[in-house]
């Protein structure tokens, strides 16, 4: 197992506050080591993980905030 997937599985995951009682409908976020940020999906938290880079991280949270994804 590489050093990235040891971590994923270590890692405090967590999702948001507003997430309320149905946590299991959600995205869960990491703050990894290297400053990446890792995202799941919290139905499937053994599946397919994002992994970004500070950059690719403050230009998502933008696209976000900026309503690009509705």
């Amino acid at each position: 197992m590489d050093d990235l997937t040891q971590e994923l599985h270590t890692t405090h995951w967590r999702k948001s506050t507003l997430s309320g009682d149905d946590a299991s409908n959600c995205v869960e976020i990491a703050n990894l080591s290297n400053n990446h940020r890792a995202i799941r999906d919290s139905k499937n938290p053994t599946g397919p993980t994002l992994t970004l880079t500070p950059h690719q991280w403050t230009a998502f949270i933008a696209t976000i905030k900026n309503g690009d994804c509705d």
